[in-house]
């Protein structure tokens, strides 16, 4: 049952998470240097209509919405996008929110997964850390291993503060709405950051 107060304070609490350009900003002010980035998918209860394909996502064999979250080094949520379809690929979602040019505004370096490889093709001054990935005619060295080794390590902080956020009961009712989705994503962040800096 939609209730007009609700989702006014469902808009009120979104309005108050921070755009990301803000977020990287009071990072730095706090004498932050990397960020960590990664993608989720937050399911949602399927619609039987062909719109609903692009909500379905291969790697997950379900259907949800795409979100990219940023968290400090020790896994509070700092900034969450805007949802896309589940079939969003995390490079994608990294493009159209133009994280690269955020980043080097902001003087950040990111830990990420294998999803943004090729996000940062600077050879010279990389930013983002994807780790290495290895093919039939490449194996990683064991250097490289051990990079891919550490770079996890780094980034077992994200995975935490999505489990915050993904602890709300209420997202087990989500529908499909992407710009509802955005607004109660982004209020429980608001939320989850308030009960998490407790």
């Amino acid at each position: 049952m939609n209730t007009p107060w609700r989702d006014e304070l469902i808009t009120l609490l979104a309005a108050q998470a921070p755009r990301l350009d803000r977020a990287l900003k009071k990072f730095t002010k706090r004498g932050g240097e990397v960020v960590l980035i990664d993608g989720t998918l937050i399911p949602t209860q399927r619609r039987t209509r062909k719109a609903d394909r692009r909500n379905y996502s291969g790697k997950h064999r379900s259907h949800g919405l795409h979100f990219l979250a940023l968290t400090d080094e020790k896994g509070h949520l700092t900034w969450i996008s805007a949802a896309r379809p589940g079939r969003t690929h995390d490079i994608t979602a990294a493009r159209h929110d133009h994280i690269l040019a955020h980043l080097r505004a902001a003087g950040l370096d990111a830990l990420t997964d294998l999803g943004f490889r090729g996000l940062d093709n600077d050879i010279r001054d990389p930013i983002v850390a994807p780790g290495f990935t290895a093919s039939r005619t490449h194996k990683l060295t064991p250097g490289q291993k051990e990079a891919n080794r550490v770079l996890a390590v780094g980034r077992t902080p994200v995975e935490h503060g999505f489990a915050h956020l993904k602890n709300w009961r209420i997202l087990t009712k989500l529908r499909t709405d992407p710009a509802r989705a955005t607004r109660l994503l982004r209020a429980l962040l608001v939320l989850t950051n308030l009960e998490v800096n407790r």
